[in-house]
C-alpha cells in the first residue's frame, strides 16, 4: 500500500509543531494509542529532524512525515531523518522537482486555481490545500474541485479544520484527508498531556470509521 494510499485510509493528519525531540516518543505513543497512527512533524522548529528521526527509527507502526518544507536543506533533513512523506504549505516546482528525483512523497500546498495548475504540471495529484479556513473553506475548495476534480486532483484541506467542520470536508468527494492541527497542539506536548491527545486522536478515529 502506497503512503497515499494509507493516509486516505486514515484521513486525518495531525499537524504537529513540537520544540523537543525528548517528547517524541510520547507523543508517537499517544497517537498509536489513540488509533491515529500517523504524524507530520512540522519543520517550524529546529527540533523537528530529530523528532522524525526518533520516531521513525523507534515506532515503526506510526507513518511519520515532514511538513513546512519550504527549501532544499528542509527537504534533505526530511528524507535523511526518515520521514515517508513531505509536505509544503507552497508550491515550490525545484522542491518538488527534487523530491521526485529522490522518489519521495510530496504534497504541495495549493489555493488558486494558478497554484493547482503549476502543481499538476509538475506531475502531483495530492495537493494540501492552504489555509483552508482563511481563503475560504469549502466554498472555495469545492470551487477548485470543480475544474480539476476530472484531473485527478485530490486535496488535503489543512489550516481551520476542527471537529466542527472535519465530518463536512471529509464527505466532500475530491478531499484525500484532512490535516489537523488541533489534535496535538504544541502547548499540549509541552504539558506532557498524552491522554488529552489520545484521546482526541479516539474521536477522529470514530469519527473517520462512520464516514
Amino acid at each position: 500500500m502506497s503512503v497515499f494510499e494509507q493516509i486516505a485510509q486514515l484521513k486525518v493528519v495531525p499537524v504537529i509543531a513540537i520544540e523537543s525531540p525528548e517528547a517524541a516518543l510520547s507523543l508517537a505513543d499517544a497517537l498509536i494509542e489513540g488509533g491515529l497512527p500517523i504524524a507530520e512533524i512540522t519543520f517550524r522548529t529546529e527540533a523537528a529532524a530529530a523528532v522524525i528521526r526518533k520516531m521513525s527509527q523507534e515506532r515503526p507502526a506510526l507513518l511519520v512525515g515532514a511538513g513546512t518544507i519550504l527549501t532544499l536543506d528542509n527537504l534533505k533533513a526530511a528524507v535523511d531523518s526518515g520521514a515517508t512523506f513531505g509536505v509544503a504549505p507552497g508550491c515550490n516546482p525545484k522542491i518538488i522537482e527534487s523530491a521526485q528525483k529522490m522518489n519521495f512523497p510530496f504534497v504541495p500546498g495549493v489555493c488558486t486555481p494558478s497554484d493547482v495548475e503549476a502543481a499538476l504540471s509538475c506531475g502531483c495529484k495530492i495537493l494540501k490545500f492552504f489555509p483552508a479556513g482563511a481563503m475560504g473553506g469549502l466554498t472555495l475548495l469545492k470551487s477548485l474541485i470543480a475544474p480539476y476534480g476530472h484531473t485527478g486532483a485530490q486535496f488535503m484541506p489543512t489550516g481551520g479544520v476542527s471537529p466542527t467542520n472535519l465530518n463536512e470536508y471529509l464527505a466532500t468527494k475530491g478531499v484525500i484527508a484532512c490535516g489537523g492541527t488541533w489534535i496535538a497542539a504544541k502547548d499540549d506536548i509541552a504539558g506532557a498531556q498524552w491522554e488529552l491527545i489520545a484521546s482526541r486522536c479516539r474521536e477522529v478515529a470514530t469519527l473517520v470509521s462512520q464516514l
